[in-house]
């Protein structure tokens, strides 16, 4: 019988393994592989279950030969140590079966800007004896009635979405992660921003998902793409289910439609819709610059309702400067905008008065469709930091910050600069207060 030079993954799963001598060992449990963005990405060996119960490393250079029913080892010498991922490996069953990808074969562009979930991984072996992994197997959208998905095989080269994973990491790494704990996200971009793209995309891949969030909202746009892309496709996601919608808005909008739509796609719908609205504006406008999660309250609130809501930590602070007051549904977009009420008359009213009764009805909002200018012009006359965004209906659908106009109006370059821009100035000094 003749050996396999080409075969799944999932096929070598209950494989029985045996020596050179051909008395069983055990049988295979999964694939140890790893991946690579740029390179050749390859299997590495076979975790095999001994009768033991224990789960070894094989490498795929001690195999002889994989056969149909069993795969044969060149060497009775393998290492007993107890199997552990390793800094840089997947393993298949665990980490790639499963997994949410996209791919822009060309043989198959019904599945393009499309999620699609890895069902199998093809191994093909080389001249120089490695496997390496030539196609991936991927269900389609799964149809209705619960008949079963068509499954496609696009080559691994068109597949994007995955990373290597990896286990543990060094105590150099370990006491960077630490020195940002009680750094302002601003800074720790400053910092991440001047490092080389390699150490950047590790420390990215250590951070929580709503930290690394907080600190891509403070990067330039072209390292917010360069570092989301290097996440599995999966966390890239959950990381912009993190980022106020705006700034995941303004990322997505640097990414290709394709990869933005996959991105949109695993998202959560409730988190993704606003997303979904924002770029639907002109980037040029205050439809673009807005945020559809201001405070809002209804007309029954009182002062004290709303002094709670305002003191909201993950709240930004131009946010919490204004509530602003509708009809019910209080979700942007609300009903029938009634007015606005600043944090400062919050704070010189009695707590049981009703926001109903304090509200600035005369203040003029924004629209949508408003200029970049026309909203500087706005925070200018009316020394505000953040303003009501209405449609033609007259319902808030977001609000407008003044942080964020800074952002847009100033030059693309402006956070490389940093704060003091010029020969002789330190542009990230960091300033401590006693």
């Amino acid at each position: 019988m003749s050996a396999v030079t080409r075969v799944y993954a999932g096929r070598l799963i209950g494989l029985q393994v045996r020596g050179p001598d051909l008395d069983p060992i055990g049988r295979v449990r999964d694939v140890v592989v790893t991946i690579r963005s740029a390179g050749t990405s390859r299997a590495l060996g076979v975790v095999v279950e001994l009768v033991n119960r224990r789960r070894i490393f094989v490498p795929m250079l001690r195999i002889a030969a994989i056969e149909p029913g069993d795969i044969t080892l060149a060497t009775g010498s393998v290492s007993m140590r107890a199997f552990q991922v390793r800094s840089g490996e997947l393993t298949v069953m665990g980490d790639l079966v499963g997994a949410k990808v996209h791919t822009d074969d060309p043989e198959l562009p019904n599945l393009h800007g499309k999620a699609v979930e890895i069902a199998d991984v093809e191994l093909e072996r080389t001249r120089t004896r490695d496997w390496v992994i030539s196609k991936v197997a991927v269900f389609g959208a799964r149809p209705k009635f619960g008949r079963s998905p068509s499954l496609y095989t696009p080559a691994f080269s068109h597949v994007h979405g995955l990373s290597a994973g990896g286990a543990g990491e060094s105590d150099a790494l370990a006491e960077k992660l630490a020195g940002f704990d009680q750094m302002r996200p601003a800074d720790v971009a400053n910092i991440l921003h001047e490092m080389p793209s390699e150490e950047r995309h590790q420390l990215a891949n250590e951070l929580d998902d709503e930290r690394l969030a907080d600190i891509l909202q403070e990067m330039p746009e072209d390292h917010q793409a360069e570092l989301l892309e290097t996440l599995d496709i999966e966390r890239a996601a959950d990381v912009l289910e993190e980022m106020d919608p705006d700034d995941a808005a303004d990322i997505l909008q640097e990414l290709p439609d394709d990869k933005a739509e996959v991105l949109l796609e695993l998202m959560d719908p409730e988190e993704s819709a606003p997303v979904r609205r924002l770029m639907s504006f002109s980037l040029d406008t205050v439809g673009a610059l807005m945020t559809p999660e201001p405070l809002v309250l209804t007309p029954q609130t009182t002062v004290a309702e709303a002094l709670a809501l305002a003191r909201d930590p993950d709240l930004p602070t131009s946010l919490a400067s204004m509530v602003f007051v509708v009809r019910p549904p209080t979700a942007t977009p609300t009903g029938q905008y009634l007015g606005c009420v600043h944090l400062q008359k919050l704070l010189r009213e009695p707590p049981s008065t009703l926001v109903s009764g304090i509200l600035d009805p005369d203040l003029p909002p924004l629209y949508a469709d408003d200029d970049q200018e026309t909203a500087a012009r706005y925070f200018a006359t009316y020394n505000l930091v953040c303003g009501p965004v209405l449609d033609e209906g007259n319902h808030l659908i977001g609000a407008v910050a003044v942080d964020d106009l800074l952002d847009h109006m100033l030059p693309e370059d402006w956070r490389s600069e940093g704060l003091r821009p010029g020969p002789g100035v330190d542009k990230h000094r960091t300033v401590t207060y006693g």
